[in-house]
């Protein structure tokens, strides 16, 4: 460089020099309008500087050497480009020889909502949906619509960035035939440990906000992903005598619909996940995760397999509690109970119903209460006999106030349940083909089978070799507003112990929780840093005329303020439903925006008084005087107004006046 920079200085007056004087010579020429330019001789073409005619010389060398210079690298370069162009070709063709097309996927998807709904065919059915042949799609998350609604092709971007680890992993395994690659992946991004509906509304949430992500599903049961609400409710009134093998049911509405959120076509097979070019989700049957290691970011199965992650989501959900009486009963008597939770508890049981006399169920609860409802509906058609047996002094005694909790019993009653209240197991044995139960008051129950709904306990045990914390008051894995207990590991669904920034700290153990919790992790797991805001809901049936609503802290214990008003028709779960167009009905009042104008009302609402007919009406639950829960007693498509109360956590000075946002005196 520093060479050619003196040659150039040398240079540079010469080139001016001889150009200045040519170009004086030949105007002057010109305008004496001569025949001809005089050519000069070579010595005259010289400026007089330093070196004569050979410094004239060297700066032609120098130009041509330049010029001769650019031409091969020309050359050179646009050959070596033609070639790369060609090598490109050759490998895309042999890649297309190595791995033929594989027929076009079939991937059916939710339409996307905010609010959290299940997939049905008022919502459409998931099996019920025709197939529309469209190249890979990834899911949207509306984890409660179950519309399946074609998606755009996703194209993916090739980064010039070195590849990770995983990366190179994913790379290796696209290029590995599928008969070559593991039963097992030995990597997944997204892997989310549990196969209940948390997982569900994660996976579809993941896959929404990262398109191309591959997630895997590992569940230790056999079945894919299905919503549990259907098990105690509609899926017994159902006529249809193959309802324990179709899983098929018909909802208030009349709408049939299956309680998986998805067919089989709508996932990809664990062993492929890897090489899927657009990725998608994976469900990993029959497997347990028994061991997180957290440092190394990978996980041990029950086979004693392991499967690495980015990511990690635990949604184990709970198991039924059970009653130590009945435990140290005996084999005879644990034979003869059922902790009724997945499809398996929900076959054996239908099937013991219509084969024995009499069925005993514990617990005054949801569950409970629903399971009683449902098959004391069906022993008016048959000679079984249903008993409910609870501590409380009614149905669901720990949640709803004393007078309504004793009108609920009655209406249960009526369904043919035989109702004992205040009611504590002493002592369960098995005597003469018979499970005698002996109550603490001195009572005693002779029956064939018993139902155990006394309550869920979480799943934690993954929480010592995670180092995760568990809750001491609530039980769950302890997780932030965010649903985050380490990093890169998140909770959610009956398992999460979370921070409610409204409620404070609480767990949950219902339907739309596990979805809005699911959905939440999903986004957080992608970047999205959202805390839990969204107030889910849950609801509850009593058969198709008696259904409720609920939202935010409901606990008898509090204070409470009831208003009702007369009910009609159009005041029960199946007119709701019918109206609405959805068999779970949160799918129709998350997604509306809570109004704050009062309809005007045909006369005042005024509080109950014991005794009396509660057609419909609306039940306060305070707090330091603030609303902190809400249930709408057969009063239906009004939860946004209750969600809106609740978020924001004011006091009232009369909650006469609150009750009439939800219009209980309309016609």
């Amino acid at each position: 460089m520093l060479k050619c920079r003196a040659l150039w200085q040398k240079l540079a007056p010469l080139a001016r020099a001889s150009s200045t004087l040519c170009r004086h010579n030949v105007k002057r020429k010109g305008l004496r309008c001569d025949n001809m330019v005089t050519v000069f001789p070579k010595a005259q073409m010289s400026s007089g500087a330093p070196g004569s005619g050979g410094d004239n010389l060297m700066y032609i060398l120098f130009v041509g050497a330049a010029c001769l210079g650019g031409g091969i690298y020309t050359y050179r370069s646009l050959s070596e480009d033609k070639k790369r162009y060609q090598n490109r070709l050759a490998e895309i063709n042999s890649r297309e020889q190595k791995f033929p097309k594989q027929p076009l996927v079939t991937q059916q998807t939710e339409s996307t909502a905010e609010s959290v709904q299940e997939t049905s065919e008022g919502p459409k059915p998931a099996l019920q949906s025709e197939p529309i042949a469209v190249t890979e799609q990834p899911p949207v998350p509306s984890v409660e619509s179950s519309e399946h609604v074609p998606v755009a092709e996703v194209t993916t971007t090739v980064s010039a960035e070195p590849m990770s680890t995983s990366a190179a992993e994913s790379a290796a395994a696209m290029e590995a035939p599928v008969d070559a690659l593991p039963e097992i992946p030995a990597h997944a991004p997204y892997l989310l440990i549990g196969g209940g509906t948390a997982s569900f509304a994660a996976a579809r949430s993941i896959r929404a906000r990262d398109p191309g992500a591959r997630v895997l599903i590992v569940s230790d049961e056999s079945d894919l992903p299905y919503m549990r609400p259907p098990l105690s409710k509609e899926l017994w009134f159902s006529d249809d005598p193959n309802v324990t093998d179709t899983l098929r049911f018909k909802q208030w509405n009349g709408k049939e619909r299956s309680i998986y959120f998805q067919p089989p076509s709508f996932y990809v097979s664990p062993q492929e996940l890897p090489r899927v070019e657009n990725g998608g989700v994976a469900v990993l049957t029959g497997k347990k995760v028994v061991h997180v290691d957290v440092r190394g970011n990978k996980v041990r199965l029950n086979d004693d397999s392991e499967i690495s992650y980015d990511k990690c989501l635990v949604a184990t959900g709970g198991t039924p509690r059970n009653l130590q009486v009945i435990e140290r009963a005996g084999e005879e008597v644990q034979k003869r109970t059922t902790l009724f939770r997945k499809i398996e508890d929900f076959r054996s049981l239908e099937k013991i119903s219509r084969e024995v006399k009499s069925v005993t169920i514990i617990g005054g609860g949801f569950l409970g209460s629903e399971l009683a409802c449902a098959m004391g509906r069906r022993s008016n058609e048959s000679s079984l006999e249903v008993i409910q047996i609870f501590p409380e002094k009614g149905n669901m005694g720990k949640v709803l106030p004393e007078y309504l909790s004793n009108w609920t019993t009655e209406k249960v009653t009526k369904e043919g349940v035989n109702v004992m209240t205040e009611a504590v197991v002493k002592n369960v044995s098995y005597q003469d083909g018979k499970v005698v139960i002996k109550l603490k008051d001195g009572r005693v129950v002779k029956t064939d089978h018993i139902v155990a709904a006394v309550g869920l306990e979480p799943n934690v045990e993954l929480a010592k070799s995670a180092g995760l914390e568990v809750d001491s008051d609530f039980g769950g894995y302890r997780v932030n507003a965010e649903l985050q207990a380490r990093a890169n590991i998140w909770v959610a669904g009956d398992a999460a112990c979370f921070y409610d920034i409204r409620l404070g700290r609480r767990r949950v153990e219902h339907h739309d929780h596990a979805v809005v919790s699911g959905r939440l992790a999903g986004e957080n797991m992608t970047g999205a840093n959202k805390p839990y805001w969204h107030q889910s809901m849950f609801w509850s049936d009593l058969g198709p005329d008696v259904g409720y609503e609920a939202i935010g802290i409901v606990d008898s214990s509090l204070p409470t303020v009831g208003v009702f008003a007369k009910a009609t028709a159009k005041d029960t779960p199946k007119a709701a439903t019918e109206q609405s167009g959805t068999g779970i009905r949160s799918e129709s009042e998350t997604e509306a925006v809570a109004s704050s104008e009062v309809t005007p009302v045909a006369a005042a609402p005024r509080e109950p008084q014991q005794g009396e007919e509660y057609g419909k009406g609306v039940i306060f639950y305070l707090r330091d005087k603030v609303v902190v829960g809400i249930i709408l007693w057969n009063v239906f498509n009004r939860m946004p107004i209750a969600r809106k109360i609740i978020k924001d956590g004011e006091e009232h000075a009369d909650l006469n006046e609150v009750a009439k946002l939800f219009n209980i005196h309309e016609d």
